[in-house]
C-alpha cells in the first residue's frame, strides 16, 4: 500500500465510518478497485478504527462526561446501562464471528456488499417517509427492550455494506427516536465496540506484528480519518435535522449498490 492509498482509505473511513453508508463496503470497494492485496487487509480495517474512534472520543467528550458523572455522582444509571445493552449483542457476535467473517471470501464479495447496501438502503428510504408512531423525545429516554433491538440491529454491521451507523440509525428510528437521536445514539453505543476491537487488535500477537511493520502508513490512514471524522460527524448531525434527509443516504446506497453490482454482474 502506498501512501496515496493510504490517504484516500484514510479519506474515505473518516466520512463512511459516521455517515451511514458503510465503512467496510466502501473500503472494501476501494481495495478491489485499487488492487490492494487482500492479505492482511482486515488489520488494515480493524486499526483504522484508532483514528475515528478518536474523532468520536473528542466529538463527545463532553457529553461522556456527563454519563460517567450521571452513574457515579447522580446514581442515575439508565443511559449507560441501555449502552451497555446496546453494544453486547454485537460484541458477542463480533468475538464469535470475526474470524469467519475474516476468512470467508462470501463477505468480502462485491455481490455481497452491495446487495447489503441496496437492501439497508430501501429500508432508509421506507423508515423515512412512515410518521413516528411512537415518538421519543431522545436517547435518554429509551427503555432496556429498545436500546436492545437496536444492539441486535448492530450486528448486521459485521457484514460489509450493510453499516454500523446506516443500521443503528434505522432501527433507532423504528424504536421512536428521531434521525437527529438516533445518530447520536448511534455514535455513543459504538464506542464500547470500537474500542474492544482497539483492545483485541494489541492482543494478538499478530495484529501487533503487522501495527510494527505498517506503522507509518496506519498513523497517516488515521491521522486522515480524524480529521476527516470530525467533521463527518458535526455534518451528518447538522443534516439530520432536515426532513427527509435519511431518504439521501439511503438513494445514495441504492445508486452505489445497483452500478456495483452491475458490474459485478457482467464481469462475471
Amino acid at each position: 500500500m502506498d501512501v496515496l492509498q493510504a490517504i484516500l482509505l484514510g479519506f474515505i473511513q473518516g466520512i463512511t465510518e459516521f455517515i451511514p453508508v458503510s465503512s467496510s463496503g466502501h473500503l472494501e470497494l476501494f481495495r478491489q478497485i485499487c488492487q490492494i492485496p487482500a492479505e492482511n487487509f482486515h488489520f488494515f480495517l480493524e486499526f483504522i478504527n484508532l483514528g475515528t474512534l478518536l474523532a468520536l472520543l473528542i466529538f463527545f467528550r463532553k457529553r461522556i462526561w456527563r454519563i460517567i458523572e450521571n452513574v457515579f455522582k447522580e446514581k442515575n444509571y439508565k443511559l449507560a446501562i441501555n449502552i451497555v445493552i446496546t453494544t453486547i449483542p454485537a460484541g458477542l457476535a463480533g468475538l464469535l464471528l470475526s474470524d469467519l467473517i475474516e476468512n470467508n471470501q462470501f463477505f468480502s464479495s462485491l455481490i455481497t456488499i452491495s446487495v447489503a447496501m441496496g437492501v439497508v438502503g430501501i429500508f432508509m428510504i421506507a423508515i423515512d417517509k412512515l410518521p413516528h408512531l411512537s415518538a421519543i423525545k431522545d436517547e435518554n429516554h429509551l427503555t432496556p427492550i429498545r436500546a436492545l433491538v437496536i444492539g441486535l440491529s448492530q450486528t448486521l454491521a459485521l457484514i460489509p455494506g450493510a453499516s454500523r451507523s446506516g443500521t443503528t440509525i434505522v432501527t433507532g428510528r423504528l424504536v421512536g427516536l428521531d434521525s437527529e437521536s438516533s445518530a447520536e445514539y448511534s455514535f455513543l453505543a459504538s464506542i464500547p465496540i470500537m474500542c474492544g476491537v482497539c483492545l483485541k487488535m494489541f492482543i494478538s500477537e499478530e495484529s501487533r506484528s503487522y501495527f510494527g511493520a505498517n506503522f507509518g502508513t496506519l498513523m497517516l490512514s488515521n491521522l486522515i480519518a480524524f480529521v476527516i471524522g470530525l467533521i463527518a460527524i458535526k455534518a451528518l448531525l447538522n443534516y439530520l435535522k432536515k426532513p427527509r434527509a435519511l431518504q439521501t443516504f439511503g438513494y445514495y446506497r441504492l445508486i452505489v449498490a445497483c452500478i456495483v453490482l452491475g458490474i459485478t454482474l457482467i464481469i462475471i
